[in-house]
C-alpha cells in the first residue's frame, strides 16, 4: 500500500510522458498514503514540461471526482508543508528541495483553484481538507490537526523567515500565488461578509502566532520596497520559449513552462507584464490580508419572565461581531527600523512587531503612486499607523509623495478609475488635518510643473499647486461626474488648508474666485428652476411634479452647502491669513461683482459681509489715491501689498474655524474587500471563473484578469460613497 506506481523508463527525451503518467495517477482513483514514494516522484518532475490547457481542465475534472476518496489535495498540502519546514531547518538547502517545494506549491495551486471556483457547497466541502481515519501516517504527524492551519503556518513562516535570493525567488513568488489562490474563497461570498462565509485558509492565516504574522508582513513590505527583478537563473522558468521569446509574460502562477500545466491555466496573459512581479504580488497579498474581515455570530440565551406568569421562557439573542485582524494590527503597529518613538518615550510595546525602513517605504510609495495598489497601501498606513503618518508629516520633501498624486488627479479623465481618485483625495484630506502640513507645503517652491498644460506654472508653491488641482477636480466633477462625495472631499481639504495659506499664487487665487462664480451660477439656475416648479405645482397639483420638485430642492440644498463652504474658505483666508495673501485680495477685488448678488441674500449675507469689509478697506484707500494715470496690474498688486501692512481686521466677524476630518465607516470592508480583489485581477493577472464571483459585479463583456471595465468601476463606486463620513 505504501508503494509507488511504476513509471515509464526515462530515456532523456521522455520527460513529458513521465510527467503525464504521474499527474494522471495523482488525479486517478487510487489513493496513495502520505509515506508513499509516489509523492517524491511527483514533486521531482522537471520544471520545463508543458501540457495543453484542455488536458489540464480534464485532469482537474477527474481530480474533483476522486479527491473525496483519495484526499490527495490534503496530502499534497502536507508534503508542501514538509518541504518548507525542511528548507527552514536546513542550513544549506539543496536545489532539489527547492524544486520539490516549487512543484508542490504550483500543483496545489492549480487543483485547489479549480475546486474553489467550481465548488457547489457553501462550506467548500469539496476541498476535503482532512485525512481519512484509516490513513496510515508517519511517526510524529498529528492526525487531527487542521491541514489548512498546518500549511498556512509553514507558508507564512517560510515567507517571513527566508530572504529573497536568486535561489529562493521562484519559490517566494509561487507561494504568493498560492496565497492568492487560497484566499480566493472570498470571491464566492457577497460584498458584506457574514458569519456563514467559508474562508478556511485565510482564517487559518489570521490564527497564526503574532511573531509569524509580523515576520510575514515585514517580508511582504520589504519585497515591495526592494522590487526584486527576476534573477537570470529563473528566466527559463519565468519566460516562454514560444512565439514571443524574450518577452516576460504576465504570470499569476509565475510559471510559463511548468509541470505539464500551461501558463494561461492560472493566469490571463493578455496584458502588459509587470517589471516587478514579486513586488506586485507581495503588495496585493498584503492588501487582501490586512483588509480581511470575519463576522462571528454569538448566541446569548436570556430568560424572559412576565409578571402574570410563573413560567419563564428562554429567548435567544443573536449578536454578530467582528473578529480581529492580526495582519491589519501588525501593519498598524509597524515601526521605523531607524527610529522608534516608543523607544525614546520609554513606553515600548511588549512582544514582536514589524520594523521596516520608513524612508525606503516613503520613497517607494512616491515612485509608485500612479498605481492604485500603492495608493491603497499609503491610505492604510496614514489611516492606521500613527508612527508612519507622523514620519510623513515631518518629511521636508513632501513633493515626493504629493506630486504623483496631483499629476494623477490632473489626468483623472484619462482612464483613471474613480476609486483611485477617491482614495487619493482621502489621502490629501487626511494630510490636511495637520496644521504643520498645511503650512509646510506653501514653503516648498516648484521651479516648474511641466505636466500642467492650461497655464504656465513657474516658481509656484506646492500648496498653490494643490489648491489649483483640487479646484480643477471640483470643476471637472461639476461638468462631468456630478459626484457629491467627491465635491465634499475636495472642498473639505481646501477648508482645512485655508487658514494656513501663505503667498497663494495669482493663478490659484483666480481659480478660487472663479470656483465661487461657477457654483453661484449653478445655484442661481437651480433657484430659478425650483421657483418655477413650485409655481407649476400650485397650478397642476401633480404627484409627479412633487417628486421633481423634491429632487430640485435637494440639489439646491447641496449647492447651497457648496457655496457656503467656498465662502467659508475665502473667509478663513481673509480672517487668518490676509497679510500673507495679497493675490487673493487682488482676485476678489478684480471680480468683486460676482459677490454682489449675495450681499443681501438671507443664506449668505453674513459670510459675504466679511468679503465686503475687505473690499471697502482696500477700495476706499485706492479711491483716495486715484490720479489721472491708469493703474496697472503690478501697481494695484503693490498697492495691496503696501496696505496689507496696515490691515488690522477691524469690522471682521469671527466665525468658527472649520476643520474637517476623515473617519472610516463602521463596515469599511464592504468597499475595500471587493476593491482589493479587483486590483489583484488587474495587476497580478490572476484569473477566476466569472460565473462563480459574488463579491462584486462582473460585466459580461469584461474578462476577469484582463484589465478593468467602466461598468466594473462604477459598480464599486456606489459602495465607496457610503464608507466615508466627515466631522466638521
Amino acid at each position: 500500500m505504501g508503494g509507488a506506481p511504476s513509471t515509464p523508463r526515462n530515456t532523456g527525451t521522455d520527460d513529458v510522458s513521465v510527467a503525464e503518467y504521474l499527474i494522471a495517477t495523482f488525479v486517478g482513483e487510487k489513493s496513495f498514503p502520505l509515506a508513499s514514494d509516489f509523492w517524491n516522484k511527483l514533486l521531482e518532475l522537471p520544471l520545463s514540461s508543458r501540457w495543453p490547457s484542455d488536458r489540464v481542465h480534464q485532469a482537474c475534472e477527474l481530480f474533483a471526482q476522486s479527491n473525496g476518496y483519495t484526499r490527495h489535495l490534503a496530502k499534497l498540502l502536507i508534503h508542501l508543508s514538509w518541504c518548507l519546514q525542511e528548507l527552514l531547518e536546513a542550513s544549506d538547502a539543496q536545489a532539489s528541495i527547492y524544486k520539490k517545494a516549487v512543484n508542490a506549491t504550483y500543483i496545489s495551486s492549480v487543483f485547489l483553484k479549480h475546486l474553489i471556483e467550481n465548488g457547489k457547497s457553501d462550506s467548500l466541502e469539496e476541498l476535503h481538507l482532512s485525512l481519512d481515519e484509516s490513513e496510515p501516517v508517519p511517526h510524529g504527524f498529528v492526525m487531527d490537526q487542521d491541514i489548512q492551519n498546518f500549511v498556512m503556518h509553514s507558508v507564512l513562516s517560510f515567507i517571513g523567515s527566508t530572504e529573497v535570493s536568486p535561489n529562493s525567488y521562484v519559490l517566494h513568488q509561487e507561494l504568493l500565488n498560492f496565497m492568492l489562490v487560497t484566499m480566493s474563497t472570498q470571491l464566492l461570498s457577497g460584498p458584506s461578509p457574514g458569519p456563514g462565509d467559508s474562508n478556511p485558509f485565510i482564517d487559518a492565516a489570521m490564527a497564526q502566532e503574532k511573531s509569524i504574522v509580523c515576520l510575514a508582513v515585514r517580508r511582504l513590505l520589504l519585497n515591495y520596497i526592494s522590487r526584486h527583478r527576476t534573477p537570470a537563473n529563473a528566466k527559463s522558468y519565468m519566460y516562454s520559449d514560444g512565439d514571443s521569446p524574450g518577452i516576460l509574460e504576465r504570470v499569476g502562477s509565475a510559471a510559463a513552462t511548468f509541470v505539464l500545466l500551461p501558463l494561461n491555466y492560472l493566469v490571463n496573459n493578455s496584458g502588459d507584464g509587470s517589471k516587478n512581479p514579486l513586488a506586485e504580488r507581495s503588495l496585493h497579498v498584503l492588501l487582501i490580508l490586512t483588509n480581511y474581515h470575519k463576522s462571528i455570530m454569538s448566541d446569548e440565551s436570556m430568560t424572559d419572565k412576565s409578571d402574570d406568569s410563573a413560567t419563564s421562557e428562554s429567548v435567544s439573542k443573536v449578536h454578530v461581531f467582528s473578529a480581529g485582524n492580526t495582519f491589519s494590527k501588525a501593519l498598524a503597529n509597524a515601526r521605523d527600523v531607524e527610529f522608534d518613538r516608543s523607544d525614546v518615550e520609554g513606553n515600548a510595546h511588549p512582544g514582536p512587531h514589524v520594523r521596516i525602513p520608513f524612508a525606503s517605504l516613503f520613497d517607494t510609495l512616491g515612485m509608485c503612486l500612479a498605481d492604485e495598489g500603492a495608493v491603497l497601501l499609503l491610505y492604510s498606513l496614514l489611516q492606521g499607523n500613527s508612527d508612519f503618518k507622523e514620519y510623513v508629516l515631518v518629511r521636508t520633501d513632501m513633493d515626493t509623495m504629493l506630486m504623483p498624486i496631483l499629476e494623477t488627479l490632473y489626468n483623472a479623465s484619462m482612464r483613471t478609475s474613480s476609486n483611485q481618485i477617491y482614495m487619493m483625495l482621502i489621502v490629501l484630506l487626511i494630510l490636511s488635518q495637520d496644521s504643520s502640513f498645511n503650512s509646510s507645503i506653501h514653503k516648498m517652491i516648484l521651479p516648474s510643473v511641466p505636466w500642467y498644460k492650461e497655464h504656465l506654472l513657474h516658481q509656484t508653491s506646492l500648496g498653490s499647486l494643490m489648491v489649483i488641482i483640487l479646484i480643477r477636480t471640483v470643476q471637472h466633477n461639476l461638468s462631468k461626474l456630478r459626484d457629491v462625495y467627491l465635491q465634499t472631499t475636495c472642498l473639505a481639504t481646501l477648508a482645512n488648508m485655508a487658514p494656513h495659506a501663505h503667498h497663494l499664487s495669482a493663478y490659484a487665487s483666480q481659480r478660487l474666485v472663479s470656483l465661487f462664480y461657477m457654483l453661484s451660477r449653478k445655484y442661481n439656475k437651480l433657484s430659478e428652476l425650483t421657483g418655477d416648479k413650485l409655481q407649476s405645482i400650485k397650478i397642476s397639483m401633480s404627484g409627479e411634479d412633487d417628486c421633481v420638485s423634491e429632487d430640485l430642492a435637494a440639489e439646491l440644498q447641496i449647492f447651497t452647502d457648496f457655496l457656503r463652504l467656498v465662502l467659508d474658505i475665502l473667509n478663513a483666508i481673509l480672517t487668518y491669513a490676509l497679510p500673507r495673501n495679497p493675490e487673493v485680495v487682488y482676485a476678489i477685488m478684480h471680480r468683486q461683482e460676482v459677490f454682489q448678488p449675495f450681499k443681501n441674500h438671507p443664506r449668505f449675507h453674513e459670510l459675504v459681509e466679511n468679503i465686503y469689509t475687505v473690499l471697502d478697506f482696500f477700495n476706499s484707500r485706492m479711491d483716495s489715491q486715484r490720479t489721472d494715470r491708469e493703474w496697472s496690474v503690478q501697481k494695484v498688486l503693490q498697492f495691496i501689498i503696501n496696505n496689507c501692512r496696515s490691515w488690522r481686521g477691524e469690522g471682521m466677524k469671527m466665525f468658527t474655524q472649520l476643520h474637517f476630518s476623515y473617519e472610516q465607516e463602521t463596515h469599511p470592508e464592504e468597499f475595500f474587500i471587493p476593491y482589493v480583489w479587483q486590483l489583484a485581477f488587474s495587476r497580478c493577472g490572476f484569473s477566476f471563473n466569472p460565473d462563480a464571483i459574488n463579491l462584486f459585479l462582473v460585466p459580461h463583456q469584461v474578462e476577469i484578469g484582463d484589465g478593468r471595465g467602466e461598468e466594473e468601476v462604477e459598480g464599486n463606486e456606489k459602495v465607496q460613497e457610503q464608507r466615508i463620513v466627515f466631522d466638521p
